[in-house]
């Protein structure tokens, strides 16, 4: 996830995009910034219950605490979306990951008001996910 922005750059990032176009094309350069997910991380028990495209995402929790996330999808505007929750997560704890509530940053972006309703369940679907994997991990 190295090479994913933090929040505010994301932010900003999103507020200079003039309209919906350009922020869907926004997104879809997020997804193309993840690291392929491993061959050995694509299999059944890493995909997200919910979402109408595929989804992997799987959680790691390295010794330092902080968790890695690895994900993918077969659709670009759905791989961004990932990323973008990615980046809401990144650096967090298992414990910091199940206490913090994402809905309040995607309504600062109009996020959920400009998806279809498909892709909302499926961004809901990816984060009640990414929080399951950290509730096993405590």
């Amino acid at each position: 996830m190295a090479n994913l922005s933090d929040k505010d750059k994301l932010l900003r990032n999103f507020s200079r995009c003039g309209n919906w176009e350009e922020k869907y094309l926004y997104i879809i350069e997020l997804g193309g910034l993840l690291p392929p997910l491993p061959a050995g991380m694509r299999t059944p028990d890493h995909l997200i219950a919910g979402c109408q495209s595929q989804v992997w995402i799987v959680l790691s929790t390295p010794a330092e605490g902080s968790v890695q996330l690895y994900g993918d999808s077969d659709a670009a505007i759905v791989k961004g979306l990932i990323a973008m929750v990615f980046i809401l997560y990144q650096g967090l704890t298992t414990a910091e990951i199940i206490a913090y509530d994402v809905r309040p940053f995607f309504d600062a972006l109009a996020l959920t008001k400009h998806l279809t309703p498909s892709r909302s369940q499926g961004l809901e679907a990816m984060v009640r996910g990414i929080r399951a994997q950290a509730s096993a991990r405590q």
